[in-house]
């Protein structure tokens, strides 16, 4: 089968079957794909040469399906790559009309053969070829020439494959990462699968007829081994793929050959004995005849595996390409697992070995791939002894592996390998396995816990010698004690979650047995060495607890997994069934348990999180109502004995769950938690009437303080999860609060939960507002309350505790945060309740922030010195973390509006000298700010560096801010936080223009403020603040930078008076504004006509004109108008009143201006002209319009 040179195919993406027609080398012939002899040379022997070779084409493919595609056109597949490629035959009918062919023209078709090979290379050249003529020819006998041929601009490649010699050209500049083994898509991804597959038919077909012709395959390695010798990827990749999938076929093929022969023995010695007092037997000769083929055969076909394995596998194994790399590991695998006998020994293991050290993730995963089904086979590991005492290390570090994949399959094939080679892990390796368990990486910790599972807690069990007395449930109480066992040596408590579902794929039926588990909790075991210690019996609740949250949610615990999966009909009907199976077990069992574990706040805390996981819906069916009551009995008796908070909160957690409107539990609960309140107001009230006595304070000894406490404690929980508004608690938290600010005498434990609960009276108030609109009268004292509590508590920020202290700020900042963005009814009655921090609550807030957060108090630096010794780096991590939660928090505040922006510049003095611990606080503030408002962002910035600078000037005591020390370390790092804050604009200079130009706009000002009237004769009090500003030059734009310049020279006095080394501030800020003097002259000249300055101030209003910022794209408005307008406003610069300018600079085309001192307008001329216009109101403002 030949090519023909413009064949008709017209697929898409097809492009390498075509046959450029250029010029040659004189190896090539024209006709692309010919067989020529080499002494044919002439026009009229190539033309015969081609018609013959085409006539023969079109012989062998008559039998060749056509192809019709989508358009209606009948397409012919001409070549051997075209039927493959397009994958519409099966392919054993494709390979048995070429073997057709072989067997008329075997030079034909063989050379259609090689000619496949060269075009899945994705080659777009020509391939010819040449009988070899002689073997004294040594320039001939060289194995491969691969050059370039200036004359042509081609490259080619000649090599022999014995009998031919072959010459492959293709263009210079073929792109060598595109061709089809590499393409992506469907369609080359099944022409992949095609082309393997082509290569296994072939020597199937071919294995009773053609395949030891000692021509064939000869030839076809021979063609392999030289492409896979190239320079080229593409002939490398092909070639190696193409040898690799041979060797395999190979290898099945003597396989198949020792089945046969050995069914062949066994069928000959049983006609030998049928026969044996015959003296002649034509039956006995053929299989005698048949006998000898088979074992010359398979010799045959070993010589030719050895050909393909030295000659390709060796050389590409290493190939600095890892797919080609990944082939020959990948296909070696297979070749031991299918051909032990030969393959499976030391000399062929280590390279699989060696190469688990490779670098990239998808040749070590073809290596493991390869051992798994080694290792997957019993009869097989009796011949792995030495590889494990090589690799075994190797192997067990690549389970920590940067790519996830590849730890998990060495984590499988550790666990193959402890199943079918017992002494191939020790005890001490299964243990540093058996903490994968605990990672985040799920899969890697599902085959840790298949180990687990496997090695440690069932081949244990069966190694012991189990009693009957218990009956079926001994086997998997001894299983849960060793789990147990395991968790609690791993010293990872808070990590049983993970545990849990790292062993729920494989032991789901133990993990689900909690009728096993609740016994081992309640039994009264006789024998004290059978029963579960104290600590044995926490792990076992932490165990439940985590069972029953994985078999009612389905999904992963929070940090491994990422995203819920989506469960199947069979999951949900499973996870159903199992959430029926905990209510009816855990309704009956829960309450006992309760009640035996009532002291240890712990265990409480864990069994009171499981009636989340019911169905509720049970309850409606009157069997479980009994045992409910002895549930709210048991949990009504915990809240009064317990002070703990996760207590607590799991107990008022379990009464929101149940008082659900929609269940059937509601009323039960609902009368059950009142009783309860009501027990707990009662208890307060009569506590603080009897303790608490006006003009003489807390008259308690420690007990009574621990009672008042602790029953304050109670309601302040359950006050966050229920509306208890009906026991008027906020007025008894308020009478408590102030009646501290007025005496100071109650103790920080009792001020917390007064602070916190009546927060949470407030939030239901608000809350029931806004279910209900009460009367204007209700709301006026409902805000009252609300002003009442924020002055309260700022009262306490300046409380001796520091945790009341950090409480009432962080309280207040949260309270402020809700009541300041209060949706406002059609009527107008919600909006009497939003409230804003008064400017002195602002200030004592920021006052705190100042003191607690930035700075340290001398007092607490001697406390912290003093106790050093006994304060641990934890305890330093919780305040810091306290610390970044009140930033937090008061930032929140500046970012929602609720306190002024300006605030937000004492925040920013701390960027650099803070960064460590707050700095991604501070910067997330700037850009949330910088959303919100570009320009007072801005100005907020700017006011930070000024603040600085008059702090830096009134240090040093220089009384003006130009004799500042521009050298000294102070003066340093506010240049620094410049640089830093310039750096926050990032690269986008369209987008943050208005912002940089508000920057130098007030920087400006500031620098030349209070030098209006001097004339020169001094220097401007602020001068060195330009230097400061000279950080933010490189964030302007190249027009606006001569915009920021013109301005500045409105501020500059005479130039003949700005010399000197005290002017170096304004020069080098000139200097960064404009390089070069051209600039500076064209800057200039558009001033000459301009008014004098005034240090007048003016309102600065930015004002935008109905269009957009201009752009060069012209496409995108051509339903524009041609002048799109931009303004901003400036000061007046007039000194008596205010003008309105207009002038136009021809030099800014690409930006429109943002500081121009007028309106800008395209003219054909370059020079400026400036109008005056009066404007008579003194609020007049300036607008700068620039014209595209």
């Amino acid at each position: 089968m030949i090519a023909e040179p413009n064949s008709a195919v017209n697929l898409p993406n097809h492009k390498e079957n075509g046959i450029h027609e250029e010029s040659v080398p004189e190896s090539t012939a024209q006709n692309g794909n010919c067989l020529r002899n080499g002494s044919i040379k002439s026009f009229q022997g190539k033309r015969k040469i081609y018609e013959q070779c085409e006539n023969r084409r079109r012989n062998s493919s008559s039998r060749r399906r056509s192809y019709q595609p989508h358009n209606g056109d009948v397409v012919e597949a001409v070549t051997l790559f075209e039927v493959v490629s397009m994958g519409k035959r099966a392919m054993q009918f494709v390979v048995d009309d070429w073997v057709e062919a072989y067997k008329k023209d075997r030079d034909v078709a063989l050379l259609d053969l090689i000619n496949f090979f060269i075009q899945c290379s994705g080659c777009q050249g020509m391939v010819t070829a040449e009988m070899f003529q002689s073997f004294q020819n040594c320039d001939v006998m060289q194995k491969m020439t691969e050059t370039f041929d200036e004359e042509t601009g081609l490259q080619y490649k000649k090599f022999m494959a014995y009998p031919w010699i072959l010459t492959v050209t293709w263009p210079v500049d073929m792109d060598n990462e595109d061709y089809p083994l590499i393409r992506p898509g469907s369609y080359w991804k099944k022409f992949k699968a095609n082309f393997c597959e082509f290569t296994e038919v072939l020597i199937q077909q071919c294995q009773c007829s053609i395949l030891c012709d000692s021509y064939l395959l000869d030839t076809i390695i021979s063609l392999l081994t030289g492409l896979a010798d190239s320079t080229v990827r593409a002939f490398r990749h092909t070639s190696t793929l193409a040898a690799m999938k041979l060797l395999t076929a190979l290898v099945n093929l003597n396989l198949s050959l020792d089945a046969s022969k050995r069914n062949l023995e066994r069928l000959y010695e049983v006609e030998k004995n049928r026969t044996a007092g015959k003296r002649t037997n034509s039956r006995l000769d053929q299989l005698e005849k048949k006998r000898k083929e088979y074992e010359q055969k398979p010799l045959e076909i070993e010589n030719m595996m050895n050909a393909i394995f030295k000659g390709i596998f060796l050389q590409r194994y290493r190939d600095v390409i890892p797919e080609i790399r990944a082939i020959c590991i990948e296909e070696m695998g297979s070749w031991m697992k299918i051909y032990p006998r030969t393959f499976l020994n030391d000399s062929y293991l280590k390279y699989i070995g060696w190469m688990l050290y490779d670098k990239q993730p998808e040749v070590r995963l073809k290596c493991l791939h390869g051992l798994q089904g080694i290792y997957d086979q019993k009869k097989l590991v009796s011949k792995m002894d030495l590889f494990n005492s090589r690799f075994k290390d190797r192997i067990m570090s690549m389970t920590l592996d940067k790519d996830h994949e590849v730890a998990v399959q060495a984590m499988k094939l550790l666990v193959l390998m402890s199943q079918n080679c017992e002494d191939s892990l020790s005890s001490e390796d299964c243990e540093t396995l058996y903490q994968f368990v605990y990672t985040t990486h799920r899969p890697l910790a599902v085959a840790a816990g298949e180990l687990l599972y496997r090695r440690l807690i069932v081949q244990e069990i069966e190694m012991e010698a189990l009693s009957k007395s218990n009956g079926k449930l001994e086997p998997i109480a001894s299983q849960l004690k060793t789990l147990i066992m395991f968790f609690l040596e791993s010293e990872l408590h808070s990590h049983v979650t993970y545990l849990v579902d790292s062993l729920w794929d494989w032991s789901m039926s133990l993990l689900k047995d909690w009728e096993c588990m609740t016994s081992l909790l309640l039994e009264n075991a006789d024998n004290q060495k059978e029963a579960l210690s104290d600590a044995q019996e926490s792990a076992l609740i932490e165990i439940i607890l985590a069972t029953v949250r994985e078999a009612a949610e389905g999904h992963p615990p929070v940090g491994r997994g990422g995203t819920k999966k989506i469960l199947s009909a069979k999951e949900k009907k499973i996870q159903v069934e199992d959430s029926i199976k905990i209510t009816e077990h855990f309704t009956v069992v829960l309450p006992q348990l309760l009640a035996k574990y009532s002291e240890d706040a712990e265990r409480v805390t864990n069994l009171l999180q499981i009636p989340q996981y019911f169905d509720l819906e049970l309850y409606g069916t009157g069997s479980l109502e009994k045992h409910l009551d002895a549930l709210l009995r048991e949990v009504k008796a915990i809240v009064m004995d317990h002070c703990d908070m996760d207590v607590l909160e799991a107990c008022s957690r379990l009464y929101c769950i149940f008082c659900s409107e929609e269940l059937p539990t509601h009323n039960k609960v609902v009368v059950a938690r009142t009783e309860l309140a009501d027990e707990l107001v009662d208890k307060l009230n009569q506590l603080l009437d009897t303790f608490l006595k006006e003009g003489e304070g807390l008259c308690a000894e420690e007990e009574g303080i621990n009672c008042i406490y602790t029953t304050l404690r109670r309601i302040t929980v359950f006050h966050n999860a229920h509306d208890l508004s009906k026991w008027n608690l906020y007025d008894k938290m308020s009478e408590l609060l102030v009646f501290e600010v007025e005496h100071s005498c109650l103790p920080a434990q009792i001020i917390l939960p007064a602070l916190q609960c009546a927060y949470f009276a407030l939030l239901w108030q608000l809350d029931s507002v806004a279910k209900k609109l009460p009367s204007k009268e209700n709301l006026f004292v409902l805000k009252t309350r609300l002003r009442h509590y924020s002055h309260v508590c700022a009262c306490y920020f300046s409380h001796s505790n520091r945790d009341v202290r950090e409480k009432a700020f962080m309280v207040l900042c949260d309270f402020l945060m809700i009541v300041s963005h209060q949706d406002t009814s059609d009527d107008g009655t919600l909006g009497l309740l939003e409230y804003f921090p008064s400017m002195t609550l602002q200030s004592k807030m920021l006052l705190f922030i100042q003191d607690h957060i930035f700075t340290e108090e001398k007092d607490k630096g001697k406390e912290l010195a003093e106790e050093e010794d006994r304060k641990n780096e934890d305890q330093t991590l919780d305040i810091l973390h306290t610390k970044r939660g009140l930033l937090a928090a008061y930032c929140k505040l500046i970012i929602y509006n609720v306190i002024g922006m300006t605030a937000a510049s004492e925040i920013y003095k701390h960027y650099m000298k803070a960064y460590n611990d707050f700095g991604d606080i501070i910067k997330e503030t700037l850009s949330r700010t910088r959303h919100n408002d570009k320009i007072q962002s801005a100005k907020t910035l700017i006011l930070c560096l000024q603040q600085l600078f008059q702090k830096l000037v009134e240090s040093q005591g220089c009384g003006s801010g130009s004799s500042t020390d521009t050298f000294s370390a102070s003066f340093n790092n506010i240049k620094e936080l410049a640089r830093r804050f310039s750096l926050t604009f990032g690269w986008d200079q369209v987008k943050t223009r208005e912002s940089v130009a508000m920057i130098h706009k007030e920087g400006i000002e500031f620098a030349f403020q209070g030098a209006a009237g001097m004339e020169g004769k001094c220097l401007p009090p602020n001068l060195n603040f330009l230097t400061i500003l000279s950080e933010f030059s490189n964030k302007l734009l190249k027009p606006d930078k001569r915009l920021v310049y013109s301005y500045l020279l409105r501020y500059e006095p005479d130039p003949a008076l700005s010399k000197g080394d005290s002017w170096n501030s304004l020069v080098s800020y000139k200097t960064s504004l404009l390089a070069s003097e051209e600039e500076e002259s064209s800057a200039a000249s558009s001033l000459n006509e301009w008014p004098p300055v005034s240090d007048a101030k003016t309102p600065f209003k930015r004002k935008f004109s109905e269009g957009s910022l201009h752009k060069s794209n012209h496409t995108e408005t051509t339903n524009r108008t041609s002048d799109i307008c931009y303004s901003a406003q400036l000061p007046s610069l007039a000194p008596r009143s205010r003008k309105r300018l207009k002038s136009h600079n021809s030099s800014l085309q690409e930006y429109p201006p943002l500081l121009a001192p007028a309106n800008l307008r395209r003219k054909n001329s370059c020079q400026v002209v400036i109008k005056v216009e009066e404007v008579p109101s003194e609020d007049a403002d300036v607008d700068v319009v620039g014209a595209d």
